[in-house]
């Protein structure tokens, strides 16, 4: 009943937002005479900002069609290599480059919002490296037949993406995956695997949430796991190809997401307006373009959420030695080939200082030589992997780090 309501209020509102959208533009036209007086850019950018903030939103593109590789541009070939049910591996080419750089999978959070969250990830590791991306799919698009998707089927997805990558290639995880991917890597290590990663970066990952815990790790902790399931877990509706999978919805994640900065949100949209009101549209689409992609979320198939809450959040598995990927351990300590990179923000607000770290810890027997660490001052949680921050201060040193272990 929940997401059904919830479909109900987004058909209202997306009506509402065609309206005022008309509306604002009806009142921005040069030849309406009503748009000149006083109120008319106010109430013009009003409308305008409720339009944005009501606005129905589906996956964004990465829109990224060429890089600069040195001193030439380069066109840029986006396209799906493996497809499976929960998610594919899409490779960004560059055409006509001889030598594309070391291989490199970016595995992105599957946490809410797309992979073109990590758009500037993937645009600032291009030009130097052959870079591929996990592009998670929305679980209310999965048809039912197809099965659950849980911590166990997301390690062996990393597998085979690797695997279908080939020999030699890096792996960068970007918050939530931190898990998953120090997890296949250990695996890997173990199996003498031959796709097995040179070197694994992971940022403001939770390894370890008992390290300096957070509002979110606190959410997860204050409550039993039987309160996730009654509370936040709701059925994908009829409408939707996912028709009766059990799912935590994407609507719920981004109240949750606006929910702890909230401050912060009502202020950029009250920038946006009074951006709007002086005619200054180049600083309103700034923020335009940051919120189109923040309201863009996916829903995330319940087995899987709840058993990240249970095994990451709650119980601790991983650091405590008793993490199993379909009831094989994870040994840390069979980690001797990968190099392992962890990085955090001083100011991460979601995984904090620590947690990341750990994982260096837990691999007890890889050479200090292959470890590296990276505390990012002044940073944020996204500012780690966006930004300018994350181009100019973060970025050299995982190229660095990827170049010392591309053998």
């Amino acid at each position: 009943m929940l997401y059904d309501a919830y479909e109900v209020q987004r058909s209202f509102l997306a009506g509402a937002s065609r309206m005022a959208s008309m509306g604002a533009g009806w009142l921005n036209n040069p030849a309406n005479p009503f748009g000149y007086g006083s109120m008319g850019p106010v109430v013009a950018a009003s409308l305008d900002v409720f339009a944005h903030a009501s606005a129905p939103r589906g996956k964004p593109e990465f829109g990224i069609d060429e890089v600069q590789v040195g001193k030439s541009l380069v066109a840029v070939d986006e396209r799906v290599v493996l497809k499976k049910p929960f998610g594919q591996l899409k490779h960004f080419r560059k055409v006509d480059v001889a030598d594309p750089g070391p291989k490199l999978l970016i595995v992105a959070p599957m946490s809410g919002h797309f992979a073109t969250l990590l758009r500037g990830t993937v645009a600032r590791m291009l030009p130097k490296h052959d870079v591929y991306i996990t592009d998670w799919r929305d679980a209310k698009m999965v048809p039912v037949e197809e099965g659950d998707f849980d911590l166990d089927d997301y390690i062996d997805y990393l597998v085979a993406f690797l695997e279908q990558i080939g020999p030699g290639a890096h792996m960068l995880a970007v918050c939530q995956p931190s898990v998953p991917a120090f997890a296949a890597t250990a695996l890997m290590n173990a199996d003498k695997h031959p796709a097995t990663p040179r070197s694994l970066t992971m940022m403001g990952g939770p390894v370890d949430t008992r390290e300096a815990p957070t509002a979110v790790n606190s959410l997860a902790t204050e409550r039993p796991h039987a309160w996730f399931q009654r509370n936040v877990i709701a059925t994908v509706p009829m409408i939707y190809p996912g028709a009766g999978r059990q799912v935590y919805p994407g609507f719920l994640q981004l109240a949750g997401f606006m929910t702890m900065n909230l401050g912060s949100h009502l202020v950029s949209h009250w920038e946006m307006f009074k951006h709007l009101v002086v005619g200054d549209e180049e600083s309103a689409d700034s923020t335009r373009e940051f919120y189109d992609e923040y309201r863009s979320v996916a829903d995330l198939d319940a087995a899987f959420y709840l058993q990240t809450v249970d095994v990451v959040f709650q119980r601790h598995l991983l650091p405590k030695g008793e993490f199993r990927h379909r009831g094989r351990l994870v040994d840390p300590k069979a980690i001797t080939r990968t190099a392992l990179l962890t990085i955090e923000g001083e100011r991460d607000d979601i995984s904090g200082l620590g947690q990341t770290r750990a994982a260096l810890d837990l691999a007890a027997k890889l050479s200090a030589a292959k470890k590296q660490y990276l505390m990012a001052k002044d940073v944020g949680h996204y500012g780690i992997f966006n930004g300018r921050k994350w181009r100019e201060r973060i970025a050299p040193v995982v190229e660095k780090f990827i170049a010392a272990n591309a053998r």
